[in-house]
């Protein structure tokens, strides 16, 4: 007896209900698994709600819903991640480029634009979207991108070609800043900033250890960083971290002990959460910005603990230390 076809719309319907307990945008899930399926773009999956699956069809769709119940990134599952409107290989030797990442970019692009060609190193490169996209933004940049993992080197080379940035992007094997060659004007990194005894142990069976285990408190890989960056920077270099949104005070301590009279930013992220620590080697320049503030900091004041800020409105003033909860903020 053969199958009936599914209509379209009901089989949407089921799959985000069954991914409910699993993901937090069930329905973006199941649409992106059902366009992959059907080979169709996402629009084309919400534009033809009547059309209808093939048991064929239906079945594989199934099966993928079942790999996102066990917490499976989608990532994984479709083989690529869109990261600042490019597309990267991803698999799970590599963590997947999260959104938040972006802010580190845009920051590191606003720095950048000082150099007439900077020299710029992505330490824990994993697939290589951020050395990548760099490079692509940066027509006159050279990237050097460091891992650790073989794995994880293996898929950033597939990235770098796919992009065709083979001539401005050097992969390099080792441990943070040591394979290097010094001086680089901009250090950018997004370290491994999570607990393991916090994480969901089916997050921690697909995405790999190496890049997600940031010992016991978290900042263990930004301290040995942030001990080595001093020697591996220009006298007007500076240093891009992205961070977890609860380690800034802790970790701007690090980096003032390391950097004394560095300018140091934190800047924050669209769900107003601290996410990148900037270190500035030079005083008296101005910081990049996202796309919510345009944070300024020619001359953040003498006194310390001090943040100047300037917002959207234009208007600036003194905040007190650690930050203000309203913007970006340059300290001392």
């Amino acid at each position: 007896m053969s199958v009936a076809p599914s209509p379209l719309a009901a089989a949407l319907l089921r799959a985000t209900d069954a991914l409910r307990p699993y993901s937090a945008t069930p329905r973006l899930d199941a649409e992106l698994l059902l366009a992959a399926v059907l080979h169709w773009p996402r629009t084309r999956v919400l534009a033809e709600r009547d059309a209808l699956l093939s048991p064929a069809q239906h079945a594989a769709f199934q099966a993928l819903i079942a790999r996102r119940s066990t917490l499976e990134p989608v990532a994984y599952i479709l083989g690529h991640k869109a990261f600042y409107g490019y597309d990267f290989l991803v698999d799970r030797r590599v963590l997947v480029p999260r959104p938040e990442t972006e802010l580190l970019v845009e920051q590191t692009l606003q720095i950048a634009a000082r150099f007439a060609a900077p020299r710029i190193a992505d330490i824990g490169t994993g697939s290589g979207a951020i050395a990548v996209t760099l490079a692509l933004e940066l027509p006159a940049a050279h990237v050097y991108a460091v891992d650790l993992s073989h794995d994880a080197l293996a898929v950033a080379a597939e990235n770098v070609v796919r992009h065709q940035v083979e001539a401005r992007v050097t992969l390099l094997h080792g441990d943070l800043l040591t394979p290097l060659p010094a001086p680089l004007d901009i250090i950018v990194s997004n370290p491994p900033y999570t607990i393991l005894a916090e994480v969901d142990t089916n997050v921690l069976a697909h995405e790999p250890r190496l890049a997600l285990d940031g010992g016991p408190d978290g900042t263990m890989i930004y301290q040995r960083l942030l001990a080595q960056a001093p020697a591996a920077l220009t006298p007007d270099g500076a240093l891009l971290l992205e961070i977890g949104s609860w380690q800034a005070e802790t970790l701007t301590s690090y980096a003032r002990a390391v950097f004394p009279q560095a300018q140091l930013q934190i800047v924050r992220d669209l769900a107003d959460l601290d996410r990148v620590l900037i270190v500035r080697q030079t005083p008296g320049l101005k910081f990049g910005s996202n796309r919510r503030w345009q944070a300024m900091a020619d001359d953040c004041g003498s006194a310390p603990y001090l943040a100047l800020e300037a917002r959207r409105t234009g208007v600036m003033q003194l905040s007190s230390y650690p930050f203000d909860s309203r913007g970006a903020s340059c300290l001392y």
